[in-house]
C-alpha cells in the first residue's frame, strides 16, 4: 500500500530561526556579520557567537540606560573588539535610537579595524569609533572621549583582561563587564615556584586551570580593593562556552565599611600565600595600598 504523500514542511521565518531578535533590528547588519546569509537564513556556524553576544547584552544594556538617566550620556569602550560583533550589535539594539551616546572599539589588527570602519560608514552607525591600539596606548589616545562610562572585554586572552581592567580604573569607569579568557600568566609563576609544595603542579592541565582561577580571584579583589562592588556568574551554558566566567563590576560612591582595605589584605594575602609576589605590580597592591586610585562620584 502507497504511503500518502506528505507536504513539505514550511520554511521557518527568521524569528523562528533568532528567537531573540527584536523588532526593528538590522538584518542587514547580522548579514554583514555573517550571522544571516544572503537569503536570510540563520548561519549555524555563529550561531553560539551569537547566543553568548545577545546574553552579554542582556546584562550591558541597564547598565547603559542607568548611565544614560543620570547624566544625559554614555560612553562605552570595548577592548579586545575583534570584528565588533558586541559594539555593533549593541549600537543597533540601544545606541541606534538614541540621540547621544557612543561607542569606541580598541582592538590591535588594524585590518580588523579598517573593516570596522568601513562597516559602520555603511550602515549610517555614526556614533562608533573604532582605534588600532593597544589597551595602554589607547589610554592616551587622541581619538578616545576623555570619559568613558561602560568598559567591556569579551575573551579578551591572557594579559588583555588585566588590561581593560587598569583602563577601568584609571578612567573610573562606572561599570565593567569582563568575560576573561585563556589566562597563562599566573599559571607560569606557580610552576616556576611550584607554589604550597602540593601536587597541583604535576600534570599541566591542573596547573592551568587552578592558575586561571586564581587569576580571576585576584583580579575580583583588585576590584573591590578600588571600589568596586563585584558580582561573578555565568555567561551562558557550558555547552556553549567553556570560557564563562562574567565579571560585573559596579563603581561604588564611597568606601563601606572598609571594603577597600579588607579587599586590599585579602589580595596581598593570596599573593603572598601562593607565592607570587612579583604579580603585586600586576594587580596593583601597592597603589591601592598608597591610595593612588580614588573612587569619585
Amino acid at each position: 500500500m502507497a504511503k500518502p504523500k506528505t507536504s513539505p514542511r514550511p520554511a521557518l521565518t527568521l524569528q523562528e530561526q533568532l528567537p531573540e531578535l527584536r523588532e526593528g533590528q538590522s538584518v542587514a547588519l547580522l548579514q554583514e556579520l555573517h550571522i544571516l546569509t544572503r537569503e536570510g537564513k540563520l548561519n549555524q556556524d555563529t550561531r553560539r557567537k551569537l547566543k553568548q553576544v545577545y546574553h552579554l547584552v542582556q546584562f550591558i544594556e541597564p547598565l547603559l540606560a542607568e548611565v544614560l538617566a543620570a547624566r544625559g550620556d554614555v560612553t562605552l569602550a570595548d577592548h579586545g573588539a575583534g570584528k565588533s560583533y558586541l559594539g555593533f550589535i549593541l549600537y543597533d539594539l540601544f545606541f541606534k535610537s538614541k540621540a547621544v551616546g557612543r561607542v569606541v572599539g580598541v582592538e590591535t589588527r588594524a585590518e580588523l579595524v579598517d573593516k570596522s570602519r568601513a562597516l559602520a560608514a555603511k550602515l549610517g552607525f555614526e556614533r562608533m569609533d573604532f582605534l588600532a591600539t593597544t589597551v595602554q596606548e589607547a589610554l592616551t589616545h587622541p581619538g578616545l572621549p576623555v570619559r568613558i562610562d561602560v568598559v567591556t572585554a569579551l575573551h579578551a586572552c591572557d594579559t588583555a583582561t588585566d588590561d581593560a581592567i587598569a583602563f577601568g580604573l584609571a578612567k573610573h569607569a562606572s561599570h565593567m563587564v569582563l568575560v576573561p579568557c585563556c589566562q597563562a600568566e599566573v599559571a607560569g609563576v606557580l610552576r616556576q615556584h611550584k607554589a604550597l609544595s602540593l601536587s597541583l603542579w604535576r600534570h599541566p592541565l591542573h596547573t592551568r586551570e587552578f592558575g586561571s582561577q586564581i587569576t580571576n580571584v585576584l583580579r575580583c579583589l583588585q576590584l573591590e580593593a578600588n571600589g568596586y562592588n563585584v558580582t561573578v556568574t555565568e555567561l551562558v551554558g557550558w555547552e556553549h562556552s567553556m570560557k564563562n566566567e562574567l565579571i560585573l563590576a559596579r563603581r561604588m560612591a564611597d568606601d563601606r565599611h572598609g571594603a577597600r582595605e579588607r579587599a586590599r589584605q585579602r589580595l596581598t594575602q593570596v599573593l603572598d600565600e601562593l607565592g607570587l609576589p612579583e604579580l603585586r605590580t600586576r594587580f596593583a597592591v601597592d597603589q591601592v595600598a598608597s591610595g593612588s586610585s580614588p573612587v569619585t562620584t
